[in-house]
């Protein structure tokens, strides 16, 4: 064992997380602000210090080993508590700085998040945000994300799910469209079961079960889509152009709603709210800045019209 890494220890566990994270050696040294041979020589330090390999390296690759892998999480965890106790122990002398890199919505992220986004980079500018779009649970560690945003359950092991709302859903339908059929004045989900209908394939595609707002009563629709699609911009957009009824995230179809676009079909019914969570890789120590990003998306949340606030009591549905 040398002095230097009796010295260094931080740093070539710094080193590997930078790695791992740059997903290369040069990536790594870019961050790091030195060469890349000396990424290198560090790793090869830090792979003597324990007897083991961490990274398989080849021409185009990076992999973690088993070994490497649990060394990345402790590390990652012992660089998080040590930037902690930093944080308390100067106080407001330390700003936070950093990388943080997210996985969210493909269209909530775009359209509902980056005002939440932009409050937190003002707030802290030296945290460098990477921005990422998928409607997918992320593999946190091979993926290298931070934390992500998600629409639906979260059932992966492993994690913290704070839930930050629950998105109302109803059922929606241009104008024109309803011209189109002869329906009653007091319809209710029965009269639209034989209509055309737009599906998304990730919450409903064969049958739509709709609750009643006041009496809690259920009512389930069979039904035989005429579009079926797997993005939610598409279906509002189809639904806009008369091609049929859709269920819907309120958040999504507001604007439609007031510009009168879309109308509201069956105001009494709505279906299932679906939770909205953010999840990240439990820890004992979470980085400062996901702390401050997760109290940036809960003071936002509230102000997103169509969500319904985290404590909403969903018995049955």
């Amino acid at each position: 064992m040398t002095a230097d890494i009796n010295l260094d220890r931080l740093d070539l566990l710094r080193t590997l997380v930078c790695i791992v994270e740059s997903r290369s050696l040069t990536g790594a040294a870019q961050v790091l602000g030195t060469s890349q041979p000396t990424v290198s020589r560090r790793l090869k330090q830090l792979e003597r210090y324990w007897g083991m390999q961490l990274l398989q390296r080849s021409t185009h690759s990076l992999q973690l080993t088993v070994d490497g892998e649990r060394c990345y999480q402790q590390a990652k965890d012992l660089l998080e508590q040590w930037a902690a106790m930093e944080a308390s122990l100067r106080g407001s002398l330390l700003q936070l700085q950093g990388r943080l890199r997210v996985r969210v919505p493909t269209v909530f992220g775009q359209e509902k998040l980056i005002p939440a986004l932009g409050g937190f980079m003002r707030q802290h500018p030296q945290v460098v945000v990477e921005w990422y779009l998928s409607d997918g649970m992320p593999d946190f560690v091979a993926d290298g994300i931070d934390c992500c945003i998600r629409v639906g359950e979260v059932h992966a092991p492993h994690v913290v799910a704070i839930r930050m709302a629950w998105i109302d859903r109803i059922v929606v339908a241009a104008p024109s469209f309803l011209h189109q059929h002869t329906l009653p004045n007091a319809m209710g989900p029965a009269d639209v079961q034989d209509l055309p209908w737009l599906a998304m394939d990730t919450f409903y595609r064969h049958t739509v079960q709709l609750r009643q707002r006041q009496t809690g009563a259920t009512h389930s629709i069979d039904i035989r889509p005429c579009l079926v699609t797997d993005n939610l911009h598409t279906l509002c957009n189809a639904a806009v152009q008369g091609l049929g009824l859709a269920v819907v995230s309120a958040w999504a179809v507001a604007e439609h709603l007031h510009s009168q676009r879309l109308v509201q079909v069956l105001p009494d019914w709505y279906a299932a709210p679906l939770p909205l969570s953010l999840v990240y890789p439990h820890s004992p120590f979470p980085a400062a800045r996901l702390k401050a990003f997760i109290s940036s998306m809960r003071e936002h949340f509230p102000m997103v019209e169509g969500m319904l606030p985290p404590d909403t009591p969903q018995e049955g549905g």
